[in-house]
């Protein structure tokens, strides 16, 4: 299957690379170099970018913080990744616009979807921040909500591993890998990949969602061409 309009999903994690916190240059770059080239070969591209490399919301409000302000810092360092993938991208030449969920002009273009799709449809690759502007949702739940309101054929998230396992297989090697697996099934397996928010948007829209592993070059490009990598769900 081909795609025209995708949305990928990258957790905050994901750029943490060799290091314990931040922004890892190597794994962004490297990144980066995989995107461009997709947009490349025509793809209209978005992007939604997780904060957990910087400051994670639940963690925060564990931690004694009030969880609405833990979540507001949560999208604030979402913020701050997304200007470092911008910074990438437009050192390879690639034209970005990155839209905050919330105004923070100074920086970024609020969201607006008509601006968003007119973007993307002049083949500028399109960074979403802040998550959804509101506490308590996800940037999984993000991601779901802005590949629907820019009519996206599929969701793509990147992960440390090869798709959506039965357990942990960084914590088991017994782990099975599931090569195509229901929205129900996800839910009803608790496999926490990503929430049931998330999925529930994505099985009433259906909008397939495919898990993967970004860190194995090549991987991206192989799903754009329509090979089969990774867990899809649908």
């Amino acid at each position: 299957m081909s795609y025209k309009r995708v949305l990928l999903k990258l957790s905050g994690e994901a750029l943490l690379g060799e290091k314990s916190y931040g922004v890892d240059p190597k794994r962004i770059l490297a990144y980066s170099k995989e995107i461009k080239e997709i947009v490349d070969s025509g793809i209209e591209l978005a992007i939604v970018i997780g904060g957990g490399n910087i400051f994670r919301g639940v963690s925060g409000a564990s931690n004694g913080i009030d969880r609405v302000q833990a979540d507001y810092m949560g999208m604030l360092a979402t913020v701050i990744n997304g200007l470092a993938l911008q910074s990438s991208l437009e050192d390879l030449k690639i034209q970005t616009r990155l839209q905050t969920a919330f105004n923070i002009e100074a920086v970024a273009e609020p969201y607006i979807k008509r601006k968003a799709v007119r973007h993307l449809e002049k083949k500028r690759v399109v960074i979403f921040s802040a998550g959804t502007g509101n506490p308590f949702f996800t940037t999984d739940s993000a991601a779901v909500l802005r590949a629907i309101e820019i009519n996206a054929d599929v969701i793509l998230k990147g992960t440390r591993v090869d798709g959506i396992f039965d357990i942990d297989p960084e914590k088991s090697k017994d782990a099975v890998k599931f090569k195509q697996i229901s929205y129900d099934d996800v839910i009803a397996k608790k496999l926490k990949v990503m929430d049931s928010t998330a999925f529930t948007l994505s099985k009433e829209n259906k909008l397939p969602i495919i898990v993967f592993n970004m860190n194995k070059a090549g991987n991206l490009k192989k799903i754009i061409k329509g090979e089969k990598v990774g867990t899809i769900v649908n």
